[in-house]
């Protein structure tokens, strides 16, 4: 099966400087893959031909409108309806694409795709999963930003759809699901937490329990589970922490002549420490729960940062992600209604 991207080619801080050279350097290692770049089309096959792009996997497709990165995510749905973000995320709809790929406004891609391609049977809300580094490898951790408050409920959906998501595009065989929580022991957290807590225990998913913040990067669980306000403060506080922790290595190593000496000793140590912390090279999350498959670049993401949100993209559509996750929902509602079935026999 030959898979299709859509690339929302003029989102992002930088646009077609960073998604057209992404998408090439995509295509390059991907030999089977086909792009539709979304937007100017003028300007789009202009930056083609300057980097001498292949033409044969790479269709334009014209948009007249592009997203703001500060516009209002109801006023990008209802007034920018031929946005290469909206015309993107069409051509998933209309299978003519197998997934989409956007830098743009999160806020409006979020709004633009629950509108257009509507959730999966089962699913209340679509949450933001990223695959992020520990110390064992790599972990689903969700959501982060979506949905501020959620309910039980929505929690062992999240769960599912991580699950699902490690299994088909890392390779786990049920993979373990942690509870974000204040602590370990089964007596912590607020009352949502508790509820989802045994809900968890209920459901086919391998719960391994509670964890906490730190077992993020310590890899104690596959997929870990949190409400969309708690997610998004650990990742922005992770995204800080990577980024001082690089800071602090340059000063240090720039001091005087000494560390200077010392940081040209440690050169191979420091560039493989470089790129296990490279933020780039996971960068593109998730808008799981939708009947398509939709992939969120970081909007400062540079080249390297938007291929590899191009790669996310191919893996889950290769993987039939969102096939497996609605299978996995049908099933967990069916054995949820066997209980009351059988009270009422």
């Amino acid at each position: 099966m030959t898979i299709t991207v859509a690339v929302d080619a003029m989102g992002g801080d930088v646009g077609l400087k960073v998604t057209v050279p992404a998408s090439i350097r995509f295509l390059q290692d991907y030999p089977h893959v086909h792009l539709i770049l979304v937007g100017d089309e003028a300007a789009i096959r202009e930056e083609l031909v300057r980097a001498r792009a292949p033409q044969d996997r790479i269709r334009v497709q014209a948009a007249s409108e592009v997203v703001g990165m500060d516009e209002a995510p109801q006023s990008a749905l209802k007034n920018k309806k031929d946005s290469s973000m909206r015309v993107a995320i069409n051509l998933v709809k209309e299978g003519r694409a197998q997934a989409a790929v956007s830098a743009g406004n999160t806020g409006a891609l979020m709004a633009t795709a629950r509108f257009v391609l509507k959730t999966i049977p089962g699913i209340d809300r679509p949450a933001i999963a990223k695959l992020m580094p520990n110390m064992r490898g790599l972990s689903c951790v969700l959501d982060l930003g979506a949905n501020v408050d959620s309910s039980p409920e929505q929690l062992l959906q999240f769960g599912i759809m991580g699950a699902e998501l490690v299994s088909r595009v890392l390779g786990k065989d049920n993979p373990t699901v942690g509870l974000l929580n204040v602590g370990s022991e089964e007596i912590k957290g607020n009352e949502t937490a508790k509820q989802a807590a045994e809900l968890f225990k209920e459901s086919e998913l391998n719960f391994y329990g509670n964890v906490e913040g730190n077992d993020i990067y310590k890899g104690t669980v596959d997929v870990i589970v949190t409400d969309g306000f708690t997610g998004n403060v650990a990742l922005k506080a992770s995204e800080g922490l990577a980024k001082m922790v690089a800071t602090f290595l340059r000063e240090e190593f720039t001091r005087n002549w000494w560390t200077r000496l010392c940081a040209l000793a440690a050169m191979p140590v420091l560039n493989r420490f470089r790129e296990r912390v490279d933020t780039r090279r996971y960068n593109g999350a998730s808008l799981i729960g939708l009947r398509g498959i939709v992939v969120k670049s970081h909007g400062g993401a540079d080249v390297t940062g938007f291929r590899f949100a191009l790669v996310q993209a191919y893996e889950e559509a290769h993987s039939n992600v969102i096939g497996h996750i609605t299978d996995r929902v049908a099933h967990q509602i069916e054995n949820l209604k066997r209980p009351e079935s059988s009270a009422t026999e």
